[in-house]
């Protein structure tokens, strides 16, 4: 670090006014109730690679928390937080919970593939889905 571009008392200041979502992300690694031993892995490697793949997900979380959010400001609408009062800064937890009950129905006529539909799209769905954009309509099959 080149500490004459940044002194510290500057970086720890402009630190503590970001967000915070990427440490309440890492509270579960902090948690003494979480350990590698508990998922039955022992090579060092394998916690290694798992942890990789934990700090991805919740890179991938925060940056969907992030677009969402800034979507929902761009475009002055909201969304319904659990006790149905209006927010334009829904956690990814809760949209995740909205999400529950989508399913994939797929029809298959012998070994091809004649019909796919995901079920049980609300319009709140319908909202947050076009408000991430056509990457993510098109795993939900709603992209043209």
């Amino acid at each position: 670090l080149q500490v004459d571009l940044l002194p510290p008392e500057t970086m720890i200041t402009q630190y503590k006014a970001q967000s915070t979502s990427v440490e309440r992300g890492f509270r579960f690694l902090k948690d003494p109730l979480f350990f590698a031993d508990s998922l039955f892995l022992k090579n060092p490697g394998r916690i290694m690679a798992l942890t990789m793949i934990m700090v991805l997900a919740l890179l991938v979380y925060a940056l969907a928390e992030r677009k969402l959010r800034t979507r929902l400001q761009e475009s002055g609408k909201s969304l319904p937080n659990q006790v149905r009062k209006e927010t334009q800064t829904p956690t990814m937890r809760w949209i995740f919970q909205i999400f529950e009950g989508i399913d994939l129905l797929l029809i298959w006529q012998g070994d091809q593939l004649v019909h796919r539909q995901v079920t049980n799209l609300k319009p709140v769905h319908l909202d947050v889905l076009h408000l991430l954009g056509p990457p993510v309509e098109n795993c939900y099959l709603l992209a043209s």
